[in-house]
């Protein structure tokens, strides 16, 4: 068993496969090739029951102003890591998200044209935490990948579908120690593995081990 937590990030546009891919390595980690590892899995928004209810808000309710959105999913990121992925890690668990502060970054911040001040936001809400490794699924928008049952912010992004991929790889080249870029346009299997290789490599770098707080610059 691992005596210090680690935290894993995935983040990509929607239909690239991340909650597949969190499921497998979530698998492969607990198992006693991965490790024999305690791991947890979770999402942002819908990660606590507070965040459930407010992803109910933002992404199946009526219209939300774009700067509500953008503070609604700050105050479900704060609740979620001081009572959920915080906890975890300081117990010695990996951690593995559906999203985190880039998808803001892009959507809230590229995609919605709200610029740095997201970001800022978001950093404040969770004391400047980073996650060790955030692992980017990279492809071309493709239509077919879609779910047909679209919420209203898959609606509304889905025609900034290119514009929300640059926006994840320019967050990637800008810090390529924490960034993994993986090419999710293959079978599930080669996906796999190249998160596998990409997390295993993250893990036995001496420069990962968590921070306190995990990730504070």
């Amino acid at each position: 068993m691992v005596s210090s937590g680690f935290w894993v990030v995935f983040e990509g546009a929607d239909g690239v496969g991340k909650t597949t891919q969190v499921e497998l390595l979530a698998a492969h980690l607990r198992s006693s090739a991965g490790g024999a590892r305690e791991v947890l899995t979770t999402r942002e928004p819908g990660g606590t029951p507070l965040g459930v209810e407010l992803r109910q808000a933002i992404m199946h309710g009526d219209h939300v102003a774009p700067r509500a959105e953008a503070l609604l999913y700050a105050a479900d990121r704060a609740h979620h890591i001081a009572t959920k992925v915080r906890p975890a890690l300081e117990a010695g668990t990996v951690v593995l998200q559906d999203r985190y502060l880039d998808s803001s970054v892009v959507y809230q911040g590229g995609a919605r044209g709200l610029g740095d001040e997201v970001e800022r936001i978001s950093l404040w809400a969770t004391e400047g935490m980073l996650p060790d490794l955030t692992v980017v699924l990279d492809m071309a928008p493709d239509p077919a990948r879609m779910s047909r049952d679209l919420d209203r912010v898959e609606r509304e992004t889905i025609a900034k579908s290119e514009q929300m991929r640059q926006g994840f790889l320019a967050r990637a080249a800008l810090d390529p120690a924490r960034y993994a870029v993986v090419d999710a346009a293959r079978v599930v299997e080669a996906v796999h593995a190249a998160v596998v290789e990409a997390v295993t490599r993250a893990m036995g770098r001496p420069d990962a081990l968590p921070l306190e707080p995990w990730g504070t610059p």
